[in-house]
């Protein structure tokens, strides 16, 4: 395709719309590539066309808002171009991104797509037949692949929304119920790139080339992977699926300088011979989601010469709120400080607090390793807005809010994670809520009971448990083809336990730890 004009309208500076950092890139960088995908790439002011043409077509169908907000857009693709030209065109059109996960299946799409009232679905074939059989009462009117986008010819689109907007709703799994939606705006997307930017050196430059290779769909990939790569113009290397040896390939091939990812990933690197001369135009490499183990943050440093900077985060705080970064030295196991902008306090059962920034820190009360643990609670700018619909459960009027996660902090403070009140379970970085798995097995006609837990798992941080007490003649593999079907593979059991019974409360809960 051509190189398009780019619009000769003023420079971007302070961009209000998250789809105002792509604009700002295409004026300043208009052929400098944006986008590598299959050895292809799309430069900033072609990718900036391409939205443009998409925003004009979605603005074109006058889709009808939802509960007095913009209409929403959900986009369940891998990590291809037609992503990033989706997601930036919603926003850009003043409407709302609902990211989805691909591998879903037909339930768990349809609970996503009607809690959010999508009226336009962007997907994959095999998500459109996934959804198909589950369509019925869907608000859908619009469904597009990704080589189909609706188009519209138009000049620059610029959108009148942005700041306290809602721009994107990702959902999250908690512990009871479904998954729900966090209602995050532009200001909580945009806030977390600059607050990311006051850490010394900065993370990301202009220069930089990123392996795009978590998925976009999910809050790390989105906003610390794609959203980060529009806010300072830099080149993104896509990778539909991970995959250790081709990721490796791609990483020598186009001189890749900076990596982000999750434990799963640098265990699959590491354990590959040529992982350290495959890395060699890595500057920066970047862990979160699930704890890192000692073993491989070691063998990625003998093999690279380079640490990897671990960091914490949540898809309600868009998403990173501490990183190895911000602290002097990396430590072992710790997930560094609070990011410039960030404030966070470490709360205890008993009602204490101590706060854990670098300008009121209270070395006093910091713990020694394996003491003290409180609940992380934050502030920033990067939180968001409550879960939909109603805006529940977000931060409490002076700007906080409790994530659920115990950690503690070191006499330098440094913090270090120790646990999580709440029951989720991390696989890969994804979230997991036992609720729901226990729910899909015990609608197994031979299960009278299950229990799900996370248990730890050498590959994916952890992984899911399960133990079950059956009424009938059923197999652990059966069980879990029954789940593949329900659940997204991610969720499923990999180990099942049967049992004669499980441990109660006198008030008739599951008594969880007695199972550990």
């Amino acid at each position: 395709m051509g190189a398009p004009v780019v619009p000769d309208s003023a420079l971007v500076q302070e961009p209000r719309n998250v789809a105002d950092t792509l604009r700002r890139a295409a004026q300043i960088s208009p052929d400098k590539p944006a986008l590598i995908w299959q050895d292809r790439s799309l430069t900033w002011a072609e990718l900036d066309h391409r939205v443009d043409l998409v925003a004009a077509g979605l603005g074109a169908l006058d889709l009808p808002p939802v509960a007095g907000h913009p209409a929403r857009v959900a986009i369940a693709l891998s990590n291809v171009p037609a992503f990033a030209e989706a997601y930036f065109a919603v926003l850009r059109a003043g409407l709302v991104a609902v990211p989805v996960n691909p591998g879903y299946t037909g339930r768990e799409l349809r609970h996503v797509l009607a809690d959010s009232g999508a009226s336009v679905l962007v997907a994959t074939p095999q998500v459109l037949d996934a959804v198909e059989p589950v369509a019925e009462g869907l608000p859908l009117l619009h469904r597009y692949l990704a080589d189909a986008l609706p188009e519209a010819a138009a000049g620059s689109v610029d959108s009148g929304a942005g700041g306290e907007d809602l721009a994107a709703l990702l959902y999250t799994s908690g512990t009871e119920g479904s998954p729900k939606g966090a209602m995050l705006s532009h200001r909580a997307l945009l806030a977390n790139h600059g607050q990311l930017d006051g850490i010394r050196p900065a993370p990301i430059g202009t220069d930089d080339v990123l392996l795009l290779a978590l998925p976009l769909f999910h809050a790390y990939g989105l906003n610390s992977g794609l959203g980060a790569l529009a806010y300072h113009g830099a080149t993104g290397v896509l990778l539909e699926r991970f995959d250790p040896a081709e990721s490796l390939r791609l990483v020598a091939a186009h001189q890749v300088t900076l990596v982000i990812g999750v434990p799963a990933m640098f265990l699959a690197w590491s354990l590959l011979p040529e992982f350290g001369e495959s890395f060699a135009s890595v500057r920066l490499a970047v862990s979160g989601a699930a704890p890192l183990t000692p073993a491989t943050a070691r063998r990625f440093l003998d093999a690279t010469g380079h640490p990897v900077f671990e960091g914490y985060g949540l898809t309600e705080t868009a998403p990173v709120l501490t990183s190895a970064l911000a602290s002097p030295v990396p430590k072992s196991g710790s997930i560094g400080r609070a990011i410039p902008g960030v404030s966070l306090r470490l709360v205890y059962a008993s009602g204490d607090e101590i706060a854990v920034t670098d300008d009121d820190f209270d070395d006093d009360a910091a713990g020694s390793p394996g003491t003290d643990p409180g609940e992380i609670v934050a502030r920033g700018d990067n939180l968001f807005s409550g879960y939909w619909p109603d805006g529940r459960d977000g931060p409490d009027r002076d700007g906080w809010w409790a994530t659920g996660d115990v950690a503690y902090a070191d006499a330098d403070g440094d913090l270090f994670l120790v646990d999580r009140l709440r029951e989720l379970i991390l696989v890969s970085g994804f979230n997991v809520y036992p609720y729901e798995v226990e729910q899909v097995l015990m609608a197994h006609p031979s299960v009278r009971e299950a229990a799900v837990l996370g248990v730890p798992h050498p590959f994916t941080g952890q992984t899911v448990k399960a133990f079950v007490v059956s009424s009938g003649s059923v197999s652990t593999e059966e069980l879990v083809a029954y789940c593949e079907r329900n659940l997204a593979r991610f969720k499923c059991p990999t180990a099942i336990e049967f049992v004669d019974a499980l441990p109660h409360s006198a008030t008739g809960k599951v008594r969880k730890a007695a199972l550990r």
